[in-house]
């Protein structure tokens, strides 16, 4: 097995051994923030409703409601920052740590909130602290994708790497399912006066366990081979963001546009289309969250089993085919939905099996064509800035753009063209299934002579 200057092994050789219980323990550490992450997102969205009533005056429900989902899109708009501090940071002190930091940061305010007093206790002190823990947790958040992104990819045996790392997106799914699930519990086994008096905060306190066994979970794994072996060859990037930037320009843009052919279809599929079905195709709420829940639950069969045909034949036959698809079906499957609800599921659940194939496999696929001493980093910016500019504004857009142009099939064309951004990234990218995530590059020469070769 090749070996850096210190005599520690490298992953540019051999594929170490890896059992299948180290692979769920480095599943579970990488997965668990997300699905923290996203039972929170899912139970504040849910109950957006019930918050603005506890967190701000009573005068007026509409202001309340959108002073909510104003401070919801502040913590999205904060995620790029959070980017640019736990990315670089990763790349300079390791996977495991930042996992850890962000893990303990989002939990923090997660369990804060849900024990913050109301409006009617304290004031404008209500909304205002709300506002600065959604900063907080939106600021975690920037790290949470780029550090277990990373970290599974690294701790993946290679020849199933695919398969390690679509459980970040499984996570995702999880959390999602919980926290609508959560929702569901207490708005039928509470009445108003008790959903609004405290039964608000059961998911903000339930999610503050679950972050701390995810805590205890992160902080006894070991880092990544990877990183350790830059550590013991004295090859860790002191300016991890520079680099980047200087010299993998290409590789982030790249990977923006895997993410954001993403990003699109998954709060499209997932969010949107039930507020589409009850606005514009006259379905019940009750059978638009029945679909979003089954798209989601088809989605936690499905993208490890996409992970894994990535292994087998490849991210790019995988992520070119399913980016293919939503172009040639987007158009057609919205007016499919017009047809009555048959042909509306039968339509949704076809863009739930496209989107689940880009789950799969667009999160190893960035992670793999990023060098190490730069992973975390080009990972945290390219999902986070992408999110920020795409994945939140998707009901907004969606909405303007079907009442300026008065036609309901406007949500087709828009996922074309980020189908068409992420076949323009897939197609100019090498295939990379299998290949060693620690390369000559990342440990040749001292530090010095890389800051100088940079340089050059």
């Amino acid at each position: 097995m090749p070996t850096c200057k210190s005599g520690a092994p490298t992953t540019t050789g051999a594929e170490p051994a890896t059992d299948v219980v180290a692979l769920r323990r480095s599943v579970a550490a990488g997965a668990v923030g997300v699905f923290v992450h996203w039972f929170d997102w899912a139970a504040y969205a849910y109950l957006a409703g019930t918050v603005a009533t506890v967190f701000f005056p009573a005068e007026d429900a509409t202001t309340g409601l959108l002073a909510v989902f104003g401070v919801f899109a502040v913590s999205f708009g904060i995620r790029p920052v959070g980017a640019l501090v736990f990315g670089p940071l990763g790349d300079r002190i390791g996977r495991k740590r930042t996992l850890s930091l962000v893990i303990f940061m989002m939990s923090g305010a997660t369990l804060t909130i849900g024990l913050l007093p109301g409006y009617a206790s304290i004031g404008i002190a209500a909304p205002v602290l709300l506002v600065v823990l959604r900063l907080i947790q939106g600021f975690a958040a920037g790290g949470e994708f780029g550090s277990a992104a990373s970290f599974l990819a690294e701790t993946a045996p290679r020849r199933r790497r695919g398969f390690g790392v679509s459980w970040l997106e499984v996570g995702s799914l999880l959390g999602f399912l919980a926290g609508s699930f959560v929702f569901l519990l207490l708005s039928t086994g509470l009445d108003e006066h008790q959903l609004t008096s405290w039964g608000w905060r059961i998911p903000f306190l339930v999610s503050a366990p679950l972050g701390v066994i995810g805590f205890i979970i992160r902080n006894k794994i070991e880092d990544t081979p990877e990183y350790r072996a830059l550590e013991a060859d004295g090859a860790v990037p002191s300016s991890p963001a520079r680099e980047l930037l200087r010299s993998h320009k290409r590789q982030l843009l790249q990977a923006a546009g895997l993410m954001a052919a993403m990003h699109v279809p998954f709060y499209a599929v997932l969010t949107y289309l039930v507020t589409y079905e009850t606005d514009h195709l006259g379905h019940s709420a009750d059978s638009a969250a029945l679909l979003s829940t089954v798209i989601s639950l088809l989605g936690l069969v499905l993208v490890p089993l996409f992970g894994m045909l990535s292994d087998r034949v490849g991210r790019k036959p995988v992520f070119v085919g399913a980016t293919a698809a939503l172009l040639v079906v987007s158009t057609p499957a919205f007016l499919l939905m017009r047809t009555g609800l048959a042909g509306t599921w039968i339509a949704a659940l076809l863009l739930g099996v496209i989107l689940a194939a880009i789950l799969g496999t667009y999160a190893v696929w960035s992670a793999e064509i990023f060098p190490t001493r730069t992973r975390q980093s080009g990972l945290s910016v390219a999902y986070n800035i992408t999110a920020a500019l795409f994945a939140g504004t998707v009901p907004y857009l969606m909405t303007v753009l079907i009442s300026a142009t008065g036609s309901t099939l406007v949500p087709g064309p828009y996922l074309m063209v980020f189908a068409v951004g992420g076949l323009v990234a897939a197609l100019s990218l090498k295939e990379t299934a299998g290949s060693a995530l620690l390369r000559p590059e990342d440990v040749a020469g001292t530090p010095s002579e890389r800051v100088a070769g940079t340089a050059a």
